[in-house]
């Protein structure tokens, strides 16, 4: 069975951000046959993690970013997730590339492998820009029942004198990401995430 987080309200949220620090939830209520989903992952140190206001005003539905919130792409790992449509992951993958060439011609492009907890199955991409901006994008799939398919991704410049710590960084925070099933028992709280730790299963 798979897990399940359970959230009696947005006080409970609050106190779990306070007590666990080392993570995050995102999560979304049930639409049509889409059950409500929560994706966890843990956070790098002395980063920090938005779901409710910057990632709100760019369309997505998490963002963790290191310093100060700028506004800019660079180096800002961002969740987007939506309900399924293409029918393969592999499909996802393939037309993201397709559209990505089609708008950088002289861009290059490889696979970004990630290792990822069971049933989550991923594809990553890095693109290496004619612009000299480099785009490291994962695709993963938590399973036909759950409804969804998700992405991480992150901007930073080819020259960026930590790039590869900061490409490692993205790589363990995608590699920690796992799904649950999210029920809200009581109230129903604004879509968003929360720092905290997964429920255990049920």
């Amino acid at each position: 069975m798979r897990p399940r987080l359970f959230l009696a309200g947005l006080l409970w949220i609050l106190v779990a951000s306070q007590a666990l620090a080392d993570g995050v939830i995102a999560y979304g209520k049930a639409g049509g046959k889409t059950p409500g989903w929560a994706i966890s992952t843990s956070v790098p140190k002395e980063w920090t993690t938005d779901c409710c206001q910057y990632a709100r005003a760019i369309g997505v539905n998490l963002v963790i970013y290191r310093g100060e919130w700028t506004g800019e792409p660079d180096q800002v790992i961002v969740l987007n997730v939506w309900p399924r449509k293409l029918p393969t992951l592999e499909a996802e993958w393939q037309d993201d590339r397709k559209h990505y060439l089609q708008r950088d011609p002289a861009g290059t492009f490889q696979p970004f492998a990630v290792q990822t907890s069971k049933p989550m199955t991923c594809n990553g991409s890095l693109y290496q820009g004619s612009d000299h901006v480099d785009d490291v994008v994962v695709f993963c799939d938590p399973g036909e029942s759950t409804g969804i398919r998700l992405s991480w991704s992150m901007t930073l410049a080819a020259n960026t004198a930590n790039r590869q710590q900061a490409i490692d960084l993205f790589r363990q925070v995608v590699a920690q990401s796992s799904y649950m099933v999210y029920e809200d028992k009581h109230s129903a709280p604004a879509e968003g995430s929360s720092k905290g730790k997964p429920k255990g299963k049920s």
